[in-house]
């Protein structure tokens, strides 16, 4: 198995669930006791979100390529990058790296394609949501993408605030709730948790569609890829 070099800590909350799902996975896939070879860089947050904030997408580009240089030097061959909006920085921050990198869009592509989805609905923060280089990516692979039409604010707050500090409500789920019920309307056949805490909140029998989450569908492809 080739090591994975997981960058994390965006947040800490949806990490610890990658690195479940990667020994999960990784033990389903070769029995016994064994588990998944991982270099884990958790980075702060704070800093990190302060750049989203502040649009300064250059410097947290240097900052996450330092990352992922140092993963690679200490022996990672397989990249993942633990959080969807942080992958408007991913060809920066995989600029002449001598890794395989996996993008979290393509295994979420892949898996909605296979079961026969065309039309999805997103979800995101307002940054994933609003900016286009994760629809492009989709759309790439053929699918069309539907974002919600009401108020991302509220969306995102709720990741911000709620999620990535651990806190989930009853009130959150049904805000959720009501946004893929909207996205349904308009078309939408399953959607994407596309963001790496939404499934916290989010699952399969609580959506009103099929749901696609991000966070699993990566740690999974990057233990294939760790085994190919």
């Amino acid at each position: 198995m080739r090591t994975i070099g997981l960058i994390g800590g965006m947040s800490w909350e949806s990490s610890a669930h990658y690195y479940r799902i990667l020994n999960e996975e990784t033990a389903r896939r070769l029995g016994g006791l064994h588990s998944a070879e991982v270099i884990l860089h958790s980075v702060d947050f704070a800093p990190i979100e302060a750049m989203q904030r502040a649009d300064d997408w250059q410097a947290a580009g240097v900052r996450l390529a330092g990352v992922a240089r140092g993963l690679v030097a200490a022996g990672a061959e397989v990249l993942g990058l633990a959080t969807n909006t942080m992958h408007i920085v991913a060809d920066e921050m995989t600029a002449g790296l001598d890794a395989r990198f996996v993008h979290i869009a393509d295994p979420t592509a892949e898996a909605l394609l296979a079961d026969g989805f065309g039309r999805v609905g997103l979800l995101g923060t307002r940054f994933t949501l609003e900016k286009p280089f994760y629809r492009e990516r989709l759309n790439a692979r053929g699918l069309d993408v539907l974002v919600p039409e009401v108020d991302v604010t509220n969306l995102n707050g709720i990741i911000y605030d709620e999620l990535c500090r651990g806190i989930v409500t009853e009130d959150s789920r049904r805000r959720y709730v009501s946004a893929i019920e909207l996205l349904a309307a308009r078309g939408a056949e399953a959607v994407i948790l596309g963001c790496t805490e939404i499934g916290m909140l989010i699952d399969d029998s609580v959506s009103p569609l099929p749901v696609y989450d991000t966070t699993e569908l990566h740690a999974k492809a990057l233990v294939a890829a760790a085994l190919e």
